[in-house]
């Protein structure tokens, strides 16, 4: 893109400002650390310029937004068109109250639900099971029945509103009982729009909520995204996660990496069930963290499309140009979120949703202020909320598409970027794909080290954190803490209790006897598990019987 000249010339013209106009000012004025560095520890040049970017091939690196390699944008138009969706995470205590908070909400303007599940629920138990004792509705909501999906779902236009549900190793379940509870509304399959996260690697590889072993977990995965794409149209089977590999502690380059080299495994195990891959590659979709340092992430955005559509069309030729499109959902950093000076999160937030949306974000959390301390207050979460609002409105952000597009620094970071991942992308077929790697303990110990990094330049003053340990304030904060419902666990405890008693105890047993035959052999799983969840077959007496047939996973003891 540039002449060869006049590059020549401007390396001569960049050595004589560092001689003299650069040396005058730091013998006057110096820098006021010896090294800048991202959060992911990279190390960031004083000044960019062509010289950074000489090798940049506009039509091949970069094209035209809406257009392959996508690197500017997947549409066109972006937010001149359509504002992303805001999707606020939200679920607490019972369905009764997380069903209220939806509805104010929506009622605020939030354009799409995002459900957020207990401990208990994550992990395949009902409310009442011993191993969910004290986790009731401390980190989402608790749904152990149809009866509590319906309760959730009370009074929401499900062929109006997308929904995303972040749920893993029992999605297949969860996700039957929205389909279940969408009928009994009178929605038809084919309607529904949303989002499973299932995304089971990245719980071996980061968060830790798995139930079964890889292989039999893969199988379910899979499971969903053939039904899916051949039932749900409109519905996305896996949200590909880089959120909690940098929640974890990873470098923006080893989510880059991670993520893409889950969503490639997820494709391999697709074409290898019989699917063709534009069958379901175009309903494929990601979500990723929105962290500290602004530019880094946008670029980190801008790469990742960029690899996603050279890999799907000339790996895995995919021939729908929709094959090659990554969306992608957004969530400022739960992790960045400090207890000291809560408010200063708001700050943080609305610097990281800035980053998303000049990233080209389809969907978009932001995190309440109080969340380091409890799950988001009302207040706090309508502050996050209007914190979207005012950039989409009012920052002038949203008039341009991509508009950092061709900046020297920002090119610059999205190449290093991409050859970062490329280069994690060969040490993981070398170790022989993401499963041996997971089993290796690879991706395990690559976030343990960049995570003990990151905490050692805090813990030594490279690094500042506002208000932790810099600027500090010893004064009490005062910020209201979201305080659930006593009697929400009876209740809930209660209803269990007589959904037992009142359904048909016949039916149930049949259907969870069908659905053990077809966990030990190889038909698709969802027909059955839709069967049990429509008899009223609790998450925890569905998930057992998976436990019976598939185990349980255990790490290994050396990582």
């Amino acid at each position: 893109m540039y002449d060869k000249a006049k590059l020549a010339s401007l390396r001569e013209l960049a050595e004589k400002w560092e001689e003299t106009t650069l040396h005058k000012s730091r013998s006057r004025l110096p820098e006021r650390r010896p090294q800048f560095i991202t959060a992911s520890s990279e190390p960031v040049n004083r000044l960019y310029t062509p010289l950074d970017v000489a090798d940049l091939d506009y039509e091949r690196d970069l094209g035209q937004p809406g257009e392959y390699p996508f690197t500017r944008g997947i549409h066109p138009t972006l937010h001149r068109s359509r504002l992303w969706t805001m999707r606020m995470f939200a679920g607490f205590g019972s369905a009764e109250e997380t069903n209220a908070r939806f509805k104010y909400l929506l009622e605020q303007g939030q354009t799409g639900l995002s459900i957020a599940f207990d401990l208990a629920t994550l992990m395949g138990y009902d409310t009442d099971a011993p191993e969910a004792l004290g986790e009731f509705g401390k980190c989402g909501v608790a749904v152990s029945s149809l009866k509590d999906m319906e309760l959730l779902l009370d009074g929401i236009p499900l062929d109006q509103v997308s929904s995303s549900m972040t749920i893993n190793s029992p999605a297949a379940v969860i996700w039957a009982m929205y389909i279940a509870a969408a009928k009994k509304q009178g929605v038809r399959p084919d309607q529904l729009r949303g989002t499973t996260q299932n995304d089971i690697l990245k719980e071996y590889i980061a968060q830790k909520e798995y139930i079964f072993p890889p292989e039999p977990s893969m199988r379910l995965v899979i499971d969903t995204v053939e039904y899916g794409a051949r039932r749900l149209p409109q519905w996305n089977p896996i949200s590909i996660s880089g959120y909690h590999i940098r929640e974890a502690g990873s470098t923006a380059a080893q989510e880059l990496a991670f993520t893409l080299a889950d969503g490639f495994e997820y494709v391999r195990w697709g074409v290898a069930r019989g699917l063709n891959v534009d069958e379901f590659a175009p309903r494929l979709s990601f979500f990723f963290n929105a962290h500290n340092d602004f530019f880094e992430e946008i670029a980190k955005y801008r790469a990742a499309r960029r690899i996603w559509a050279r890999e799907l069309r000339e790996t895995f030729g995919a021939k729908d140009p929709r094959s090659w499109l990554m969306r992608f959902h957004t969530q400022t950093a739960g992790v960045s979120l400090t207890a000291q000076q809560p408010e200063n999160n708001v700050v943080r937030v609305a610097l990281q949703a800035l980053a998303a949306v000049l990233g080209g974000t389809q969907s978009l959390h932001t995190n309440s202020m109080d969340e380091a301390l409890a799950l988001p207050s009302e207040h706090a979460v309508t502050v996050a909320l209007r914190t979207q609002q005012i950039i989409a409105e009012e920052s002038g952000v949203t008039n341009t598409v991509d508009p950092l597009g061709g900046s020297f620094f920002m090119e610059a970071l999205t190449d290093k970027m991409e050859a970062q991942a490329r280069d994690y992308f060969a040490r993981i077929a070398d170790l022989g794909g993401a499963l041996p790697a997971i089993d290796k303990g690879f991706f395990q110990r690559e976030i343990s080290e960049a995570a003990y990094r990151y905490q050692r330049e805090i813990d030594e003053g490279v690094r500042t954190i506002v208000g932790v340990n810099n600027y500090t304030d010893s004064k009490p904060f005062g910020i209201p803490i979201l305080h659930m419902d006593p009697r929400g666990y009876e209740r809930q405890v209660a209803r269990l209790r007589a959904l037992r008693q009142e359904r048909d105890s016949g039916r149930v047993g049949q259907t969870l006897d069908r659905l053990r035959i077809a966990c030990q052999g190889t038909e698709n799983t969802m027909p059955f598990i839709l069967d049990a969840v429509h008899a009223y077959a609790t998450l925890g007496e569905i998930v057992d019987v998976m436990r019976g047939v598939f185990g349980k996973y255990a790490e290994p003891t050396w990582i």
